[in-house]
């Protein structure tokens, strides 16, 4: 498998190589091999060969680093994998790879335009409340206050305190469902990785800048499960059908259990519904839009819509039989659908959780 790193300019790429950027290439390997650290740094070692990284970089002294930092260890039987330092790392380079890459005006901060509880003070002021945190007193508008009701005594009375107000902050439970069928790789174009780094980068803004939010991971394919955040880097396409039905069950369920009421699921799908369990089997037809599969898949968005949770599809793909299928998905839940490249999936995705983000759910 080539990943291309030949076709930049050799003697920038060289130039470019500091630790940074070194770790950042190692690690970019891992999450592409499904976190096969021996394999990364296997291809490490053939990048050097190929003379992309400079002989003048000690590899072993490398690997050594990377042991003493964390971000590998070994196994029990010796073998180099990816550690808890390694994952955040993988997280926090696609986070700002991703943020590098969107315009200025992208997303900003994630509050509701109405006061409430919260720790964002705004700019205006209301009657003190009992219970109200004495520490947002505006004491000059007080003491005015009391100077216009009695310019002479300036005797404050409870009807002259004002306190500052604050923006309310709305903890929102996301989960995303990522297909990781075969057709995510078919054709010569990897959509898994684009979506997997999303996944990863989104995990880490949520962790960094919203610590109230929460977000699951589903990885659906002729199943659905879903996926501890710091095993995701390992995640990788198999060989199977989309088994869409199940992924949203398997969403829809795990967010039942949070207690946040604001409940969103972003699904990034590159086909059609093609298999759904049935009677303890695999039922499965990966030829046009089989009915019995489309509505047991359609069953489950309406309870996604009773539930009141917030779909919102990424198609990564423009086949027929798939845009048709997700309108009428779209439809019943009463979500929202874009299509997006590999490309620029990123953007949409970010953008769309911050919109959401600005709005209570009801």
């Amino acid at each position: 498998m080539d990943y291309r790193y030949g076709e930049l300019p050799l003697d920038l790429l060289q130039s470019l190589l500091t630790y940074e950027e070194l770790l950042k290439l190692f690690l970019d390997l891992v999450s592409r091999l499904g976190g096969d650290v021996e394999q990364a740094m296997q291809w490490m070692r053939e990048l050097q060969r190929r003379g992309i990284i400079g002989e003048n970089i000690d590899l072993e002294a490398f690997r050594a680093a990377l042991e003493k930092q964390g971000i590998v260890g070994r196994d029990g039987d010796g073998n180099l994998t990816l550690m808890g330092a390694g994952e955040r790392r993988i997280r926090r380079n696609a986070l700002e790879e991703i943020f590098s890459s969107l315009q200025k005006a992208g997303p900003g901060l994630h509050s509701i335009p109405r006061a409430g509880t919260g720790a964002e003070t705004l700019p205006e002021t209301r009657p003190y409340e009992f219970g109200d945190d004495i520490a947002r007193l505006d004491g000059m508008r007080t003491v005015a206050n009391a100077a216009r009701r009695d310019p002479d005594a300036l005797a404050l009375t409870p009807d002259d305190f004002e306190v500052f107000d604050v923006e309310h902050q709305s903890a929102c439970a996301t989960a995303i469902a990522i297909d990781i069928s075969h057709s995510m790789i078919l054709y010569g174009e990897d959509r898994f990785t684009p979506a997997k780094k999303v996944a990863l980068a989104l995990t880490e803004l949520i962790l960094q800048k919203y610590p109230k939010d929460t977000i699951d991971i589903v990885l659906f394919g002729d199943e659905a499960k879903p996926v501890p955040l710091e095993a995701l880097s390992k995640a990788q396409v198999g060989p199977f059908h989309t088994n869409t039905k199940a992924g949203l069950g398997v969403a829809r369920q795990l967010l039942m259990r949070r207690r946040s009421r604001n409940r969103q699921i972003f699904m990034i799908t590159d086909g059609k519904p093609s298999c759904i369990h049935e009677g303890g089997r695999l039922y499965k037809n990966p030829f046009g839009l089989d009915l019995k599969i489309v509505n047991r898949t359609l069953e489950e968005a309406e309870k996604l819509r009773r539930d009141g949770i917030q779909l919102t599809t990424f198609m990564i793909a423009t086949d027929p039989a798939l845009v048709d299928f997700v309108d009428t998905l779209t439809k019943v839940a009463r979500g929202r659908a874009y299509y997006a490249s590999p490309t620029d999936l990123a953007s949409f995705v970010f953008r769309d959780y911050i919109r959401n983000r600005k709005k209570l759910f009801r």
